[in-house]
């Protein structure tokens, strides 16, 4: 990789996400050190989102047809133009110097063939910091002990386009399986590090999911699924994390209920 040239593409998977792109998009719009392009991926949206996006110069609109957040990043790495392929979620907001903290651990030529990533703090939890802790432990350090590496997150990224180009044809399109996590293991399984930055942070949405306990479990079960799909055999280990992610959530929200039964709420 010639560190003089580089440069970084944003890519931006986007489904009915109007209330939260603007945002994002304004966080790209102060960046310190400018990014190549910005693309934001059309997944089927229905509400303003692509309307939105496309009030900003510096954003390319892209349109997926097929469903699915695998086949929207797919659609946005192989049209991605820089160096350095940068990831995050539309519900994303990066600090003004994520693209110059990326820039800068690519300069360092021994960096050439790792992917970065880095953690978040959930903007719409009670406390965020608390959070972000658990986040953390469970995101990084517990599945680094299940799959012998760190990961990376989706909302959080960025890797050279040639380990995507190494990597893309074996990486996985499943629903039900975390495509971050996919990504991570195909990139290992190449000899590619996964280089973890604790410094490398954004702002994030606890996801739509963890709003209602019918949904949740069936999200939280795609971490195990992820990693029983990708051989690992002590992939049962991940449901005491996604037991303990559960009971974590649901809990607070049963007591509260209790409480506004009772006629007063612990919010008060």
């Amino acid at each position: 990789m010639n560190t003089k040239a580089l440069t970084v593409s944003i890519v931006i998977p986007a489904y009915n996400e109007e209330n939260q792109i603007e945002a994002c998009l304004d966080a790209i719009a102060a960046q310190t050190v400018k990014p190549l392009e910005v693309i934001v991926v059309d997944n089927n949206c229905t509400d303003k989102t692509v309307a939105i996006a496309r009030r900003y110069s510096f954003v390319r609109v892209l349109q997926e047809k097929q469903q699915g957040i695998a086949y929207a990043r797919n659609r946005g790495f192989k049209a991605a133009k820089g160096t350095i392929i940068g990831r995050i979620d539309v519900d994303s907001r990066i600090p003004k110097n994520w693209v110059a903290q990326i820039t800068d651990f690519y300069r360092n030529p021994t960096h050439a063939d790792y992917a970065v990533t880095g953690g978040c703090t959930f903007y719409n939890v009670r406390l965020p910091r608390a959070d972000h802790w658990v986040t953390s432990q469970f995101v990084f350090r517990m599945n680094r002990m299940l799959v012998g590496h760190y990961i990376l997150w989706g909302s959080n990224m960025a890797l050279p386009r040639h380990l995507w180009q190494a990597v893309k044809a074996d990486t996985c399109t499943r629903p039900d399986i975390h495509e971050d996590l996919d990504l991570s293991m195909h990139l290992h399984r190449q000899g590619f590090p996964i280089y973890y930055q604790s410094r490398l942070q954004v702002g994030a949405r606890m996801p739509h999911v963890f709003d209602k306990d019918d949904n949740l479990w069936p999200y939280l079960k795609m971490w195990p699924r992820t990693l029983q799909t990708h051989g690992f055999k002590n992939w049962p280990g991940s449901y005491v994390g996604a037991a303990f992610l559960y009971v974590m959530q649901v809990v607070p929200r049963g007591l509260e209920r209790i409480a506004i039964m009772a006629g007063r709420s612990p919010l008060n």
